[in-house]
């Protein structure tokens, strides 16, 4: 993914985008933004949907200063996120966080939250440019050894794109932040279940020829110790 000059400055809050609870886990630089979306696979689009506000799991793809959204040209929900202003959202969930009372139990995250205004993308190089930073995205590697879209496969497709200047950032780390009182009294555990996403094998297709192995790039994503599942 390119990186913009732009990802070593400050995020310019808007009274949307300044975080009025929590204020102390707000992340400034635009770097914590750039690093939450290009670590997150799903995204969550929220547009107002016919009589109100509808949230759909996407996937998506940033270049620089610029979120790529995709979908069916038949998808209501891209179409309304035209008629005016979304929200994108990417969560990670690093851990479970275990206090000695039930209301300080929490979760380690980090979090993005992007507003704006979508706009479609109708220039031929554009539209493929950002389908192949959404492929990218999701497998690396990929773009290059694969067909490339056909016209009437481009031609069902809408594509767009969400600048990144209105968003905010969010992330909890540590340990719970119990009362002093349930700490001295003791006899609870506390501590955090740390949460991470690992790769597992590689599965062949089922109609896949006899014997072609799998590619590099998905076998770099794999642990070292894995094989591919024949």
């Amino acid at each position: 993914m390119t990186r913009s000059a732009e990802s070593r400055t400050p995020l310019s809050p808007t009274p949307r985008s300044t975080l009025t609870r929590s204020k102390e886990r707000a992340r400034s630089e635009r770097a914590d933004l750039d690093a939450v979306l290009d670590a997150g696979l799903i995204c969550h689009l929220g547009v107002l949907l016919g009589a109100g506000p509808v949230v759909l799991p996407t996937i998506y793809g940033r270049d620089g200063d610029t979120l790529y959204l995709h979908g069916s040209t038949g998808a209501g929900n891209l179409r309304a996120a035209l008629a005016g202003d979304i929200s994108v959202a990417v969560t990670l969930v690093d851990g479970i966080v275990y206090a000695r009372s039930a209301m300080h139990f929490s979760m380690n995250f980090r979090s993005a939250v992007v507003h704006g205004r979508a706009s479609e993308l109708t220039d031929p190089a554009e539209r493929l440019h950002a389908l192949q930073v959404i492929t990218e995205h999701a497998a690396p590697g990929a773009w290059s050894r694969v067909r490339s879209p056909s016209k009437k496969e481009l031609a069902a497709t809408m594509v767009l794109a969400l600048d990144l200047t209105e968003a905010s950032v969010k992330i909890r780390a540590g340990g719970p932040n119990d009362d002093p009182g349930d700490i001295e009294n003791g006899g609870v555990w506390a501590g955090v279940l740390p949460v991470r996403q690992v790769w597992g094998e590689p599965i062949d297709s089922a109609d896949l020829e006899p014997g072609l192995p799998v590619p590099a790039d998905v076998l770099d994503r794999t642990e070292p110790s894995l094989v591919p599942v024949r």
